[in-house]
């Protein structure tokens, strides 16, 4: 099969499409058919071996070499068709059209083994598998934080950094559980962020939020770069601050489930920024890299046959 292999640690250059073994599914797994993956910030720093303050690091960590990644397939999200299923697997059946995460990476590659008991469901039916790819780890993330900070219909949110995959999904989540939205981000992304049901767009180039004179009982760092003491002044009494650079998110399959429930209802959307064909990850990568993407880049993964 094709993958798209980093053979050590560097520049997107370092970025190779290869032909490697195709996977065989374990009892506990299904093999499925990659269509849809991404690149996220998280994988440009993995490839980099940098050190990112993000929520991404946390969960790749682990997977970091010395002097190269310790799984040579980068990407974590993916939607695709399930072609077997090893012995003993229930959950899923040859032909479902699923998504998920990979914690292990693997998924920049026409194939993956994933356990059927992992972060894995059916994909939603409103949704192109480039679409359902972009879910798992903004929509996660974003879900783990929003409930963290307990966050109830009727109270007032911040979503500082709203123009990225997590912010995108933290502002439309904050409004599903019934929440005044206030979102934070920059000049060009004003329009787009308020489309997705933002009540309120503050452009961080022209006004300091904490000089607003708003309190708000939920402030959500998406992106990491502010701080419970740079908003002391407009956090409500009682309020809460959560960041992405505090805690790591406990990704489940359940989890999933329930955002694929928003999706299918038509309350939960992804913002696709680019989308680059498999072929082209290390362009995907030079670009993510720059910081300036608008939710989410795909990878779109073209299949010649079912051989």
């Amino acid at each position: 099969m094709k993958a798209i292999v980093c053979t050590k640690g560097g520049p997107p250059d370092v970025l190779r499409l290869t032909e490697v073994a195709k996977p065989a599914p374990k009892d506990n797994e299904v093999l499925i058919r990659i269509h849809g993956a991404t690149v996220t910030s998280g994988d440009v720093k993995i490839r980099g071996l940098t050190f990112p303050a993000s929520v991404v690091f946390w969960l790749l960590t682990p997977m970091m070499g010395v002097s190269k990644p310790r799984q040579g397939i980068l990407g974590s999200e993916l939607a695709g068709e399930v072609e077997a299923v090893g012995n003993g697997v229930q959950s899923f059946a040859q032909g479902d059209e699923v998504f998920g995460l990979s914690s292990s990476f693997g998924a920049n590659a026409e194939y993956i083994c994933l356990p059927e008991d992992g972060v894995l469901a059916t994909k939603p039916a409103n949704m192109s598998y480039e679409e359902a790819a972009a879910v798992p780890i903004g929509g996660l993330t974003a879900l783990h934080f929003l409930r963290r900070a307990n966050i109830e219909s009727g109270q007032k949110a911040l979503i500082y950094g709203a123009s990225g995959s997590v912010g995108s999904f933290a502002v439309q989540l904050a409004k599903s559980f019934g929440a005044g939205v206030t979102a934070v981000c920059s000049t060009a992304n004003l329009d787009w962020v308020k489309s997705l049901g933002a009540d309120q767009v503050i452009d961080y180039s022209k006004e300091d939020f904490a000089q607003s004179g708003g309190l708000y009982d939920v402030i959500f760092d998406a992106v990491g770069k502010t701080s419970l003491s740079a908003c002391q002044r407009v956090l409500a009494p009682n309020g809460t601050f959560v960041s992405v650079t505090k805690g790591t998110p406990k990704n489940r399959a359940e989890d999933l489930v329930f955002l694929k429930g928003l999706i299918e209802a038509g309350k939960l959307k992804v913002v696709i920024d680019r989308r680059y064909p498999l072929e082209q990850v290390a362009e995907a990568h030079r670009y993510v890299e720059q910081g300036h993407k608008k939710g989410n880049v795909v990878i779109t993964v073209a299949h010649a046959s079912k051989t």
